[in-house]
């Protein structure tokens, strides 16, 4: 069963947002299409971003029994409504007290309009059938995974740098060190480690045997760590942290657990530099591989916000999420080959232990950094998959629960 849409026309007043169709359909069907018997064509109003029905149009009676193969000329009448937003309006054949076709699979014809900043908008009149709908529909709801946290983030960058600002300034306020501590945490931290493994348990790297061979290698693989560790350690109490935010303003949510990403990023900022300081003195130069960076840093990123984001929901429900996360952080760091060789690793574990995100990473880092090559491309293509995935999911995750927030915090 099935109808054929021919010679479509359609005109649209933009100033009364009122549009008229004309179309001639053809009975494709076995059967004949009798007024009497309910048979009529209709349309309905949709909200295109929800798929949600907000009007069931008038109907459209054919002037006489439509046979098989037989072609009637049908005229109708519409009108978008006056709030902003985007509108599908779906014509098709439809039985009263029945079906409306289009719901079994038959073509229809379809019109998409827009309200924004009240000017009207309606696209041309096309055939569509539900399938095709739905691939699109799944194809937008792809690619807006991707595109809306990052669009989110750049429409609030500006409040980013403020809550980040406030965030670094906040923790070492009426200290002496005041910012400096920024250099000086992950220092401290580094040359802790360092002290334990380098001097007392005197672990080594490779053909570089000295001390400073080892230093090298060890503060490489702690820069991603550094970034990635204090977000992560943070996200789960970032919201209850800032419940007075949560209750009384309306902004996007969703930026605090980027702000913990960002202020993290400042770190690790201090912390290359730093470490470029320590490799002209050790070795003479910098490596020219340093531009490839940011081919590791971007999924580190994405990889970081979308754990934090889902830590940060999930700290709300969880109070006791904090904690727990200080002990797998911990264990975390000592199932990644920071201060320690690879070769370390029991080789019937390593192909899963190098599934490990911050595994990648701290190869990565060290490759470009210390041997003056690319990252190995076949794990950094995983890790690229890997993290835009966990940005979406983690999203997704947040923005799924944001809702419950205001009543729960």
């Amino acid at each position: 069963m099935s109808a054929v849409y021919q010679a479509l026309a359609s005109h649209f007043d933009p100033d009364t947002r009122k549009a008229s169709i004309e179309f001639a359909i053809r009975n494709d069907s076995a059967e004949a299409w009798r007024p009497a018997e309910g048979f009529s064509i209709g349309y309905h109003l949709f909200d295109a971003d929800t798929g949600t029905l907000i009007l069931d149009g008038h109907r459209t009676l054919l002037e006489k029994d439509l046979n098989p193969g037989e072609s009637a000329r049908v005229g109708l009448d519409f009108e978008l409504p006056p709030d902003e937003g985007r509108y599908q309006v779906v014509l098709s054949p439809m039985r009263e007290g029945v079906c409306w076709f289009y719901d079994q699979g038959w073509p229809f014809l379809l019109l998409e309009g827009e309200i924004r900043h009240g000017n009207a908008r309606l696209s041309s009149l096309r055939v569509a059938t539900r399938a095709t709908l739905r691939r699109k529909s799944a194809l937008r709801t792809v690619l807006r995974a991707f595109t809306y946290p990052l669009f989110t983030i750049l429409r609030n960058r500006g409040l980013i740098r403020t809550m980040v600002r406030r965030d670094i300034l906040g923790r070492y306020r009426g200290s002496f060190g005041g910012i400096f501590w920024t250099i000086i945490n992950p220092l401290l931290l580094m040359s802790t480690y360092f002290f334990v493994f380098g001097i007392v348990l005197r672990a080594r790297f490779g053909a570089d045997q000295s001390r400073s061979g080892f230093a090298l290698y060890y503060l490489a693989g702690m820069l991603p760590w550094l970034a990635f560790s204090e977000a992560v350690g943070r996200s789960a109490g970032v919201l209850l942290e800032h419940r007075n935010f949560i209750r009384k303003l309306v902004f996007a949510v969703e930026t605090l657990p980027v702000t913990l990403v960002t202020s993290g990023l400042v770190s690790e900022f201090f912390a290359v530099l730093l470490f470029c300081g320590f490799l002209l003195v050790a070795r003479g130069s910098i490596p020219l591989s340093i531009l490839w960076l940011p081919l590791l840093l971007i999924p580190q990123i994405l990889f970081t916000a979308g754990v934090s984001w889902f830590l940060a929901a999930l700290g709300v429900f969880v109070r006791d999420l904090a904690q727990i996360i200080g002990f797998v952080l911990t264990l975390w760091f000592f199932l990644t080959p920071i201060c320690y060789p690879e070769a370390s690793l029991p080789r019937e574990f390593l192909p899963v232990f190098s599934k490990n995100p911050m595994y990648v990473l701290v190869a990565g880092y060290r490759a470009i950094l210390l041997e003056g090559r690319m990252p190995q491309w076949a794990p950094l293509w995983k890790l690229w998959i890997a993290a835009a995935a966990t940005f979406v999911l983690g999203h997704a995750w947040f923005y799924k629960l944001r809702k419950t927030f205001a009543d729960i915090v």
